[in-house]
């Protein structure tokens, strides 16, 4: 039996999606602030796990990233805070909503 161009096309798309499921996680309470800022920027996307400052025992994790187009389609890159060991506040990006209505020339860009 001969493999259909279909065939190939999903095995290939299959192949090459596959190691965009994988994505790092790491506790941001137990690196630096330059520390987790390195590895958003060395893998492009990583999630980060902190606990809660409001609720004791609670974790609160997101995905981080580098840029826009790390993000869905409908989401655009934001600045947003994660406690470090060595900062309260160290700045990285998220993927929040975007609303294109008030935006006539495409997404905010915002720099890591």
């Amino acid at each position: 039996m001969r493999p259909t161009p279909l065939a190939i096309m999903a095995i290939a798309a299959a192949m090459f999606a596959e190691p965009a499921l994988a994505i790092s996680r790491y506790n941001s309470a137990a690196l630096t602030c330059d520390q987790v800022r390195q590895r958003v920027i060395n893998e492009g996307a990583v999630i980060l796990r902190y606990p809660s400052i409001r609720v004791k025992g609670m974790t609160l994790y997101d995905r981080y990233v580098t840029r826009n187009a790390m993000c869905d389609p409908h989401e655009y890159a934001e600045r947003a805070y994660v406690p470090t060991r060595d900062a309260d506040r160290c700045p990285v990006l998220s993927c929040q909503p975007f609303d294109p209505e008030p935006y006539r020339f495409g997404k905010p860009i915002i720099r890591f």
